[in-house]
């Protein structure tokens, strides 16, 4: 497995990809088995796989939310090096973001719904980020999951939008044992709110209709950002202590 930290580095590794599918996974790092269920499927449908690890502070709305994202590369690397990585892409902010962060991608509609009202200019940094990384990486596929179904939703328009020559891949969401969504925030929850955590996924599961699983959700004693039905989907973001956690389910197998 190379590690690559330079843009210029990596051009002179991509020329050896010539003419072979090369898959991309996007990371902040922090990696767990949902990362790599996006590292596996990469490896089954192409010739090589890069995945990327850049914690994006344009995309953090908090610097506080910024502090406590957890950091573990050298962790990250032993798994990525376990599961058959080809190449690793670490990246400097100096490397990524050379004008500071002047020029950026703005989307004028989804973007503004849902996680975009409580995180202002967060899809902003989102879209830059995934905009460089394809343009630097230049993948025959990039691969993201499907629990954050509102960004998947927006990297695709925007592929669509700049004619891109990138198939996204949308995958499954990984799940605990007691159904809760996988993710690198979760090491942030404490044991009580690790044990009420799973909660999340089963109203919006269970209940009728989103204003249900908000009122549960609520009772339940979660700060409720949203709970809404969008493209055949029940989507939601809550809160607890400081820990904000996202989740989705397809709503025709929501109990009616």
């Amino acid at each position: 497995m190379k590690i690559c930290r330079s843009i210029i580095d990596w051009r002179a590794i991509r020329g050896g990809f010539a003419g072979e599918t090369l898959g991309l996974v996007p990371t902040m790092g922090a990696l767990h088995a949902g990362h790599l269920s996006l590292v596996g499927r990469s490896r089954q449908q192409n010739a090589a796989t890069v995945v990327s690890i850049f914690v994006n502070p344009t995309q953090f709305d908090e610097s506080a939310d910024l502090d406590r994202y957890p950091k573990q590369v050298e962790l990250d690397l032993i798994q990525l090096q376990d599961v058959g990585v080809d190449v690793v892409f670490l990246p400097a902010f100096e490397e990524m973001y050379p004008d500071g962060y002047r020029c950026r991608v703005s989307e004028s509609d989804l973007s503004l719904r849902f996680c975009g009202v409580q995180r202002p200019g967060h899809f902003d940094g989102v879209l830059t980020v995934v905009l460089k990384l394809l343009n630097i990486v230049r993948p025959t596929r990039a691969y993201f999951g499907e629990k954050d179904f509102q960004q998947l939703s927006l990297v695709r328009r925007m592929a669509q939008a700049f004619f891109l020559e990138v198939d996204i891949v949308a995958c499954a969401t990984v799940r605990e044992p007691d159904g809760l969504a996988m993710s690198s925030r979760n090491q942030n929850l404490d044991v009580a709110q690790r044990g009420l955590a799973p909660s999340l996924y089963q109203a919006l599961r269970e209940c009728r209709d989103a204003g249900a699983a908000k009122r549960r959700l609520q009772k339940l004693g979660f700060a409720v950002d949203y709970v809404e039905d969008f493209e055949g989907r029940r989507l939601a973001a809550v809160r607890l202590g400081g820990t904000r956690l996202i989740d989705n389910v397809v709503i025709d197998e929501s109990t009616s």
